[in-house]
């Protein structure tokens, strides 16, 4: 008798919280297949103002660059939300990097083209903002585009 009441009791504890479980992996479901719907609409909005030769990049290897307006420096943006904006010399290798993002729980798409229009638009405003960060060197060969 004292089995089956372990029984029952363990049956009564043990369903609610298979049913909260359920219920967590439902929610987290749902908020990734909304981040995806999100990323997707800021990924189609992103490559609407890029270049054919920005796209092709993007394509290709998850970034692009572009030349700042003041001072026709040329920066690289890769995929990515923070820590994503490149510097890079007249051979095309990284030399520092830079950290600005718009304000807001945005996807990479929406970042990447809000950096884009800052360096486009307005450089010098953009780095005011900027932290600097050091990019590891790589071979001239692997930093280049192909």
């Amino acid at each position: 008798m004292a089995i089956g009441l372990l029984k029952m009791a363990a049956t009564c504890v043990v369903r609610p919280i298979h049913h909260l479980i359920r219920l967590v992996q439902l929610a987290q479901s749902w908020r990734q297949a909304q981040y995806e719907g999100r990323a997707a609409r800021g990924n189609t909005l992103l490559r609407e103002w890029l270049s054919p030769e920005q796209k092709a990049q993007f394509d290709t290897i998850k970034s692009f660059d572009v030349v700042g307006c003041n001072t026709g420096k040329s920066y690289r943006i890769q995929y990515g939300v923070s820590a994503n904006v490149v510097e890079l010399d007249d051979a095309g290798r990284p030399t520092i990097g830079w950290c600005f993002v718009p304000t807001g729980n945005l996807v990479p798409g929406d970042v990447m083209l809000a950096q884009k229009i800052a360096l486009e638009a307005d450089e010098r405003r953009a780095l005011a903002v900027a932290r600097q960060f050091l990019v590891p060197q790589l071979p001239s060969r692997l930093s280049t585009v192909p």
